[in-house]
């Protein structure tokens, strides 16, 4: 098969020719019909990851149709259309049986998100090498071998290049709102950085009831996009401008919740500014390893909460299937999420347009 392979960071990826062998127990052989450019793939481009680890087939948001199970697989069959999860918990370690999925970190977690298998090998060979794929997924490529716990069945009538975005950006986004904020009808929220992931915390939000939604962005194309997603307010920021000082020019008591989804930890200090008194933020962005995050400790004292966010705190068999419902009920939009979509070989102008921030969404197609 051929595949978006990252040799070393800072450089272009080149599509390469990727052996894949048959799926063992418990993994599927999936066709990539779709998948999703996300930032976290930049990052990984950047050396800015944590599972950066070259060489490595990008992508991780990415949806298709099985193609082959290896024993003891029951929960899907060749021809089931499937989203490839950001990650598949193990159901066995004291965390999963208790119900705490979300913060599964056992050894079958850890290898999952450097694309190993859980007995630490891979299905993947260039030139006759191993190669991980991004968080198990590998996803810029005609295939990935996957384990069954990071497939999500969905209704074959919806379009595999919109459910795609359910892998990671969708996901991380609405599960920001409910999952970790858990946001309340009627209240207010902030939003500062209206990307990918951004204008679903804003449909998060939407979804959830908030009365009042500000958007924060320093390009009025995506402030724009927001409005048509649910924000009632758009705030364009200008260089060096304070943003919790004009959310607060709105909100002058401070909003209930705020939520930072850049990845900039100036703009973390920012968001926990504009909340009220026992109000929530929430760093959804993802920072670089060994920034800090700058708050007044005085500031604790008035009951505010500071939450990170990894990933939306999604359970894939919960919240992609939820996802899903909302699309099909015109409760969530993922057309005006995609912007573009282009074959595989053109894999780099996506990331050119992420740099440049020209886009919220290009979808691969293979």
């Amino acid at each position: 098969m051929r595949a978006a392979v990252m040799h070393e960071t800072h450089k272009p990826l080149a599509i390469e020719e990727v052996e894949v062998e048959n799926p063992q127990a418990g993994e599927v052989l999936v066709r990539v019909a779709a998948s999703g450019v996300c930032r976290s793939d930049l990052h990984a481009i950047e050396g800015e990851s944590p599972v950066s680890m070259p060489p490595m087939i990008l992508g991780h948001e990415g949806a298709g149709v099985v193609e082959e199970v290896g024993p003891g697989v029951q929960g899907v069959a060749p021809g089931d259309h499937v989203v490839i999860a950001l990650y598949g918990p193990c159901g066995t370690c004291g965390e999963c049986r208790s119900g705490d999925i979300t913060n599964c970190w056992s050894e079958t977690r850890t290898h999952n998100m450097y694309g190993r298998m859980p007995d630490g090998t891979t299905r993947l060979r260039l030139n006759g090498q191993p190669i991980a794929g991004m968080c198990g997924a590998g996803s810029l490529a005609e295939q990935s071998v996957v384990r069954e716990a990071q497939l999500v069945k969905i209704d074959p009538e919806i379009p595999l290049d919109l459910a795609c975005l359910a892998g990671c950006g969708v996901t991380t986004g609405i599960g920001a709102a409910l999952n970790i904020a858990e946001v309340r009808p009627g209240c207010s929220a902030a939003v500062i950085g209206c990307g990918g992931v951004g204008l679903n915390v804003i449909q998060g939000n939407a979804i959830a009831g908030a009365a009042r939604i500000i958007a924060c962005d320093t390009q009025q194309s995506k402030l724009d996009l927001a409005s048509d997603l649910g924000a009632t307010d758009c705030l364009l920021i200008a260089p060096g401008e304070s943003i919790s000082e004009r959310i607060k020019s709105l909100a002058p008591a401070g909003v209930d919740y705020a939520f930072e989804v850049v990845g900039h930890t100036p703009l973390v200090t920012e968001a926990f500014e504009a909340t009220r008194t026992g109000g929530t933020t929430v760093m959804v962005g993802a920072p670089p390893p060994g920034s800090s995050v700058t708050i007044d400790s005085r500031t604790l004292f008035s009951d505010r909460k500071l939450l990170g966010c990894m990933g939306g705190g999604n359970i894939p068999a919960r919240d992609i299937p939820r996802i899903m419902r909302h699309y099909q009920q015109g409760t969530l939009n993922l057309e005006k999420l995609v912007e573009t979509r282009i074959p595989l070989e053109r894999v780099n102008d996506a990331f050119d347009a992420l740099r440049a921030g020209e886009t919220v969404r290009t979808v691969v197609q293979p």
